[in-house]
């Protein structure tokens, strides 16, 4: 079942086009990565997605409702987290974990407990004294606390430690199970990595590139690092080999998929005594569609 769905989006500010007919969907109990870097129009696309911006043409929906004209029933099933949260700053933590929940319909408070002792926040102090990392951690017990359907995030774990990182990720998981969806805009490829069923890369306002990990793999390069009894002749030579480096005794390289066969066939002339080979991240992936262009940055903020 489709939750939310985007056709033909487009949105542009005066003669600038930020989107350019942006098509994607999410389903029911799936985690769906959304991938560009900063100015690509990841943040455009989710503004539209919650009602803030009007789309210039194309169309966006989230349980089958129109997302700029159904704003306010949408809003009772979904919950947001943006990658910088203001806050408050004269009520505490817990008053506006609280004041998002009763917003919301419902009030779990044994969820919320569990949430505030698993992200180590204290909900007595004031906002105004909170870290931004600690204003973060309010914005993703309120959502996490909440009996939503969907999930936007929104570069939701900036500001955070790796332990923190670690129980927002798990908190991830906990909702997929129970059957909601989850819309993840993030830079940290590693997070997208672990927790997506599929992935949409955005470059320039248009989705380049989707599907699962597992089919964009071909779009990636494998790492080899190989000894051999001889040296590797004519290696620069060999299609789709890329990162020549000798290490001491040992040579790593990287080479296209689809050229991997061939590559391994002429290695082996020389007398293989090692080989260690480490699958493609998503960040090799990622760097693979974005090299050799200025937008290559994969900023922590900033607007995209």
């Amino acid at each position: 079942m489709t939750i939310l769905e985007i056709n033909n989006l487009g949105k542009s500010f005066g003669k600038f086009t930020a989107l350019n007919g942006v098509s994607m969907n999410v389903n029911r109990g799936e985690v769906y990565g959304f991938i560009g870097p900063n100015g690509a129009g990841k943040s455009t696309t989710i503004r539209i997605l919650l009602g803030i911006l009007k789309a210039s043409h194309g169309e966006a929906k989230i349980f089958g409702l129109d997302a700029w004209k159904d704003a306010v029933e949408i809003h009772k099933r979904i919950a947001y987290v943006p990658g910088d949260v203001t806050l408050w700053p004269n009520l505490t933590g817990g008053e506006v974990i609280d004041l998002f929940m009763k917003l919301r319909g419902g009030l779990n408070t044994s969820k919320k407990q569990e949430l505030i002792e698993r992200f180590k926040l204290d909900p007595s102090k004031k906002c105004r004294t909170y870290s931004k990392g600690n204003r973060q951690k309010v914005a993703l017990v309120a959502a996490f606390a909440s009996n939503a359907d969907l999930f936007i995030l929104d570069e939701p774990t900036s500001g955070l430690d790796p332990l923190m990182e670690k129980v927002f990720q798990e908190s991830v998981m906990e909702v997929k199970s129970a059957g909601k969806s989850v819309l993840l805009s993030s830079h940290i490829l590693s997070e997208v990595e672990k927790l997506c069923d599929r992935i949409g890369i955005i470059r320039q306002g248009s989705i380049i590139e989707t599907g699962t990990l597992q089919e964009l793999r071909h779009l990636t390069r494998t790492n080899l690092l190989i000894e051999t009894k001889q040296p590797v002749e004519d290696l620069h030579s060999l299609k789709g080999v890329y990162e020549i480096e000798q290490k001491e005794a040992s040579l790593s390289f990287q080479v296209d998929s689809d050229d991997l066969d061939a590559v391994m066939k002429h290695i082996s002339n020389f007398g293989l005594v090692k080989l260690e080979s480490s699958p493609p991240t998503l960040e090799d992936l990622f760097m693979r569609h974005y090299e050799g262009s200025t937008t290559s940055s994969l900023g922590v903020g900033g607007e995209s």
